[in-house]
């Protein structure tokens, strides 16, 4: 397994260039989010998404999330993209809140959970922002643990049963740690909180 050491706030470009190679390869990384560390791949990859669900113990129906350049490459993911959605994307992109819409064709039914449903996020944090950027391919951006436990919001706490599996791990040191992404449904109506993160329910009504 490969370690980056990665600065949070001005990411080497040269590192985040051999990070994305092993993402390309099919490989599985930790990296960090805005408030806890997540496992990357290539979302367009079937192993290497497999990969993902095996690694975490993750049931087969518990769609993954993915995470996008910017709100450009929405349209490639998705059927649709309500005049909701619109609005809650320029409020809180990036980061802050995941939503969830219909899946276009081309999204696989092990991303998704068969559920037909997909959910998307421009991330925050530098080094995550430049590993998409670089990448030019959705990625996948679910926690860096086993289901069922707890965030990692520091590389020393990655479970030996999850590191143990990774191609590479991005070390940007300690995170905030706390609450996610606040992830919003519109795929129902009338859409509403799957679970509440750092953007509360006030503010996305706020903006509706």
């Amino acid at each position: 397994m490969v370690r980056w050491n990665i600065s949070a706030t001005a990411p080497d470009p040269g590192t985040i260039h051999a990070i994305v190679q092993v993402i390309r390869k099919g490989g599985v990384i930790a990296f960090p989010t805005s408030t806890l560390y997540g496992l990357g791949a290539d979302a367009d990859n079937p192993r290497a998404v497999s990969s993902i669900f095996d690694i975490k113990g993750r049931q087969a129906h518990r769609p993954l999330l993915v995470l996008i350049k910017d709100e450009a490459s929405l349209p490639e993911l998705v059927r649709e993209i309500p005049p909701k959605a619109v609005l809650l994307m320029e409020a809180f992109w990036p980061g802050g809140i995941t939503v969830i819409l219909h899946a276009g064709e081309r999204i696989s039914n092990r991303l998704t959970g068969n559920t037909g449903k997909i959910g998307v996020r421009v991330p925050k944090h530098p080094v995550a922002a430049a590993i998409v950027a670089q990448l030019e391919r959705p990625m996948t951006g679910t926690s860096a643990n086993l289901s069922g436990r707890g965030g990692c919001p520091d590389i020393s706490c990655l479970e030996e049963r999850v590191s143990a599996r990774l191609a590479g791990v991005v070390d940007a040191g300690p995170l905030k740690g706390g609450r996610g992404s606040t992830v919003f449904d519109l795929t129902i109506d009338p859409p509403r909180i799957l679970r509440e993160g750092t953007i509360s329910e006030h503010r996305i009504m706020s903006v509706l």
